[in-house]
């Protein structure tokens, strides 16, 4: 077998199996239930029938024994399931009531085992799977696999079922990747948005408001502010025209989009009063307005494309064991955009969006991957349409040369999408930009334009954002840049820091009111602390770009010495140089310091 990045997953599957083996052995009480691969590992769930609770303690234990079983090159067969009911009977009688449930459900599906088998052809373990494996378990090496945490997980994700103990693992061909897997979950843990979201004030989620709901503070709504300037002043730039629509709807608009019938379930529903049979639904999705507003005026084929954008806050019911800080939230503001447009425009519009994603990942530092995911297994709309919405895309994405996968059935109900995956500073990918063609929604409400021959036709109607979510792409953003936010999105740009409060303050308090009148995020600290207590507490702490400390050789020379985060003492400028270097920094949403720049 090649060991490979596209084997890796197999070799992930197979150590789950040895962990389920390891976990039955050393707990005899454990019972099994699922333990699939995924993007960065494996996990397995287990339900421990005397009541016992996973600790670290028993990660070694289990670790040791996973080591002993790889040790002894056991082989995975996969066996047929011949007699279903034979099986189901057996499984129960051993406990195993979520295997025999899950084979029940597959029945029908050519079931398998996967049986782990010695060297005298003794079958030692086995587990319903589908596979595939690892011949044997000699790919699988002692010190390229790790158990990393465990944590509860409903059976099948349903609340009504019983809470099981996941235990997360992942496995590698090798220990130096093991090892930089490792390395990097340090370095996320040391980026998490939640901790720093509290260490440098920038947001709160409250019980008492209702999880995924989000408070911006001062500090992060200065940091939305600057992306909402940058993203009104492109869209203008790039031909869209800019909308704002209701919170909520009456639900027969819902019908209409047929949402009611695929995404209910998602849905905040609201009784308009108790003598009233109307029921109105808080808005899940821009779409449907911005179709509205389309049919409020009459279109021709030279009025097309039309590009509609919003800055729209929806709700969307989340599980609350799926909530996370800003990345999964039940109420969030997506940077939506709507393109209506001809059959011959849709190469082009869909060309121009993958360029608006690509100028704007680029001033972010990150590249990012391309998806294509096609139709699902629930969808609207006639398959020859879904067919052409998935050639338009190809073809757009192989005109300008770019790679992409395909992902099979992972496509909107009511249209295929390209989703853009961006990397960020430490290597993780985060899905955010995406589009989505749609046939479904301009069908439904009947919407038109004419067209040069005089008949009246059905737009094309493309889905489309670059950011995804603002939450979600602000903890991204933290995450990215560790809480250290380039100078033009900083909260606070620079610290004024007097030497002496006596001496010293009445000059600082004037270089802080000409910066602030020019533009600059500017603090004046004039606390009683000790100037290198401040100095660290605003470059280390609070993050803050550039520190200004102000002396007497200052106030002499009508300038500013400058330490900047990360580097230091960078040197002493006239006010009105900084002044200028700073604002140019702003203006050109620079990632990185002029003072940086210097250094180099």
């Amino acid at each position: 077998m090649e060991k490979n990045n596209e084997t890796l997953h197999t070799l992930r599957h197979s150590t789950s199996h040895v962990l389920a083996q390891a976990v039955q052995k050393l707990f005899p009480a454990a019972k099994l239930a699922i333990g699939p691969a995924t993007d960065e590992g494996f996990y397995y769930d287990f339900d421990m029938t005397d009541g016992h609770t996973f600790t670290q303690e028993d990660f070694e234990k289990i670790e040791a024994e996973m080591k002993n079983i790889v040790k002894q090159n056991l082989t995975f067969e996969k066996v047929y399931v011949e007699d279903v009911d034979k099986q189901i009977a057996e499984f129960k009688a051993q406990g195993e009531i979520y295997k025999a449930e899950l084979l029940e459900e597959h029945r029908n599906d050519n079931p398998t085992l996967y049986v782990t088998k010695d060297k005298d052809g003794n079958a030692l373990f086995n587990d319903l799977c589908a596979g595939p494996h690892v011949p044997n378990t000699s790919y699988i090496k002692g010190n390229a696999f790790k158990l990393l945490k465990v944590a509860g997980a409903y059976w099948r994700g349903n609340e009504k079922n019983k809470m099981l103990q996941r235990i997360y693992a992942t496995a590698y061909w090798n220990k130096e990747d093991l090892q930089a897997y490792l390395t990097m979950l340090e370095e996320a843990e040391k980026r998490d948005h939640r901790k720093l979201g509290t260490q440098l004030d920038l947001f709160s989620t409250r019980e008492e408001m209702g999880g995924g709901l989000v408070l911006w503070h001062p500090n992060l709504a200065t940091v939305r502010e600057q992306i909402e300037n940058y993203w009104r002043e492109e869209h203008r730039k790039r031909g869209y025209v800019i909308v704002n629509t209701p919170q909520i709807a009456k639900s027969t608009l819902w019908e209409i989009s047929g949402h009611m019938d695929h995404y209910k379930e998602n849905m905040f529903f609201v009784q308009k009063d108790e003598d009233s049979d109307a029921q109105f639904v808080v808005k899940p999705m821009n779409c449907p307005f911005h179709i509205l507003i389309y049919q409020a005026n009459r279109h021709s084929y030279r009025s097309l494309p039309l590009r509609m954008a919003e800055l729209g806050t929806v709700y969307r019911k989340e599980k609350s064991g799926a909530l996370s800080g800003l990345t999964r939230v039940q109420g969030f503001t997506q940077d939506d955009a709507h393109i209506f447009c001809t059959p011959e425009q849709l190469v082009d519009e869909i060309n121009g969006v993958i360029d608006f994603v690509a100028d704007t990942m680029k001033i972010f530092n990150m590249e990012f991957e391309v998806e294509l995911s096609t139709r699902p297994e629930s969808f609207v709309g006639e398959i020859e349409n879904w067919n052409k919405a998935e050639a338009g895309l190809k073809e757009a994405m192989e005109r300008r040369g770019m790679k992409y996968d395909i992902n099979e059935g992972d496509g909107a109900f009511y249209g295929p999408k390209i989703d853009f995956k961006i990397k960020d500073a430490i290597g993780r990918t985060w899905q955010c930009a995406t589009i989505q063609l749609d046939f479904n929604l301009p069908a439904r409400f009947d919407i038109k334009y004419q067209d040069k021959d005089g008949q009246l036709k059905t737009p094309l109607m493309l889905h489309r954002v670059i950011f995804g979510s603002m939450e979600r792409f602000h903890g991204i953003l933290i995450e990215h840049y560790a809480g250290a936010f380039p100078t033009w999105l900083a909260p606070t740009q620079v610290a004024i820091v007097p030497i002496s409060n006596d001496k010293h303050t009445d000059f600082a308090e004037a270089v802080y009111k000409k910066m602030r009148e020019a533009g600059i995020r500017a603090n004046l600290d004039d606390r009683s602390e000790s100037m290198n207590y401040k100095i660290r507490e605003s470059l280390q702490d609070k993050k803050i770009p550039y520190v200004c400390v102000i002396g007497d050789r200052e106030i002499e020379q009508n300038a500013v010495a400058v330490r900047a985060r990360g580097i230091g003492q960078v040197g002493t400028f006239s006010v009105d140089e900084f002044i200028s270097k700073v604002l140019e920094e702003t203006k050109t949403r620079a990632n990185e310091s002029f003072a940086k720049a210097q250094a180099k």
